[in-house]
């Protein structure tokens, strides 16, 4: 009876697992490639958003630029990440491809603080304050868990030598 009880927790946490897996996937790929249609759409959209908030059309060339370059940089930090997940939903996760991407993934994330920094001298705002914030945060973070899936590549080395 307890072994079946066991057995179903097991079951459970395996069909949770699975969930979360195909809702982060859905995600990815929603953010991947909306992020593309929302970039392309950028000379439109910015125009109809200077309809409610002139003061973007003071600056629309330089708006649609920083946006476009942030935007395309959102795309490739997110393509990275949908590689570390691939990786995940292989069970293969600690591997050097993985130590890449979190290392361009830090990259990405202080390219658009630095960038975002730019976007604050043509609009400035409180909130592209914290967008800054959270992308230093990202990239410190991804550096550093770049640093910990490198050491985790190297004892998984050493251990399949091993066996």
């Amino acid at each position: 009876m307890k072994q079946q009880k066991n057995l179903t927790k097991q079951e459970n946490l395996k069909r949770q697992k699975q969930l979360l897996t195909r809702w982060t996937k859905l995600l990815l790929d929603i953010m991947f490639f909306g992020g593309m249609v929302v970039t392309a759409s950028l000379p439109f959209s910015i125009r109809l958003a200077g309809k409610y908030l002139p003061r973007l059309m003071d600056y629309y060339e330089e708006n649609v630029i920083i946006y476009f370059v942030l935007g395309v940089s959102a795309i490739v930090l997110i393509g990275e990440l949908r590689k570390i997940f691939s990786t995940v939903l292989e069970e293969n996760c600690f591997v050097m491809e993985n130590v890449a991407s979190l290392r361009k993934m830090g990259n990405w994330s202080f390219f658009i603080a630095g960038m975002s920094v730019v976007r604050s001298i043509v609009y400035l705002t409180i909130a592209m304050a914290v967008v800054v914030f959270v992308f230093v945060i990202a990239g410190l973070f991804s550096k550093v868990l770049a640093m910990v899936f490198e050491e985790a590549v190297r004892y998984k080395e050493e251990n399949d030598l091993t066996i």
